[in-house]
């Protein structure tokens, strides 16, 4: 019996180690990635289409207008969202997919769908944070300054999420959100159906 896929949205401050769980839960092999749009400047390596869409502010604005985003927010000047098409074709096809997003915008996805589930990634502590930040040797000490304060905000939002993980190493936050999906796939609200095939089974006999 085929489910409909599940949304994963991970949120976290900027330094927290995002990116690279994800990396790491796609090469598992159980999700597709949901590659976001954003009127950033992509940072060294990055690479339009696979890391981010890269879009100038018009453009963006546009998609806004037109309803192609699920969700959309600003966070230090510039636009974030995520596009609407390839989510819903993958959940359709029974593929779990998973989202990097801001607090903001995952809080607007949360409404559009309910049975999603949110994970805040979290560095083990502030200290560990600034330094992730330093050394990842892209950004000023005004914008790390302001990277964690907005830190501390989103942390204001953090009960609001399904579960929180401490990304102390790479692999053991890629074990426990793997742990959490298995979980969420076994709730009985996600398999109401299999009472109705059960019935159906023993009619047949």
């Amino acid at each position: 019996m085929k489910k409909e896929g599940m949304l994963v949205i991970i949120s976290g401050p900027s330094g927290a180690g995002k990116g690279t769980v994800v990396t790491e839960l796609i090469k598992t092999g159980e999700f597709s990635l949901s590659i976001s749009a954003t009127t950033r400047k992509p940072r060294p390596g990055e690479i339009d289409g696979t890391h981010y869409y890269f879009y100038d502010k018009e453009t963006f604005e546009t998609m806004q207008k037109k309803n192609q985003l699920l969700e959309w927010a600003e966070f230090c000047g510039n636009y974030y969202g995520t596009p609407r098409k390839y989510v819903e074709k993958q959940m359709a096809e029974g593929k779990n997919v998973i989202l990097e997003i801001e607090v903001q915008g995952a809080l607007q996805i949360k409404e559009l769908y309910p049975e999603c589930v949110l994970v805040f990634l979290i560095p083990p502590n502030l200290e560990e944070l600034g330094r992730r930040l330093i050394k990842r040797g892209t950004e000023d000490k005004q914008t790390i300054n302001r990277r964690i304060h907005r830190a501390l905000e989103e942390m204001e939002f953090i009960l609001q999420y399904d579960y929180i993980v401490i990304n102390e190493t790479i692999q053991k936050a890629t074990e426990d959100i793997c742990a959490i999906v298995k979980a969420e796939s076994m709730k009985s609200s996600r398999n109401t159906k299999i009472k109705e095939q059960f019935k159906g089974e023993i009619e047949l006999c």
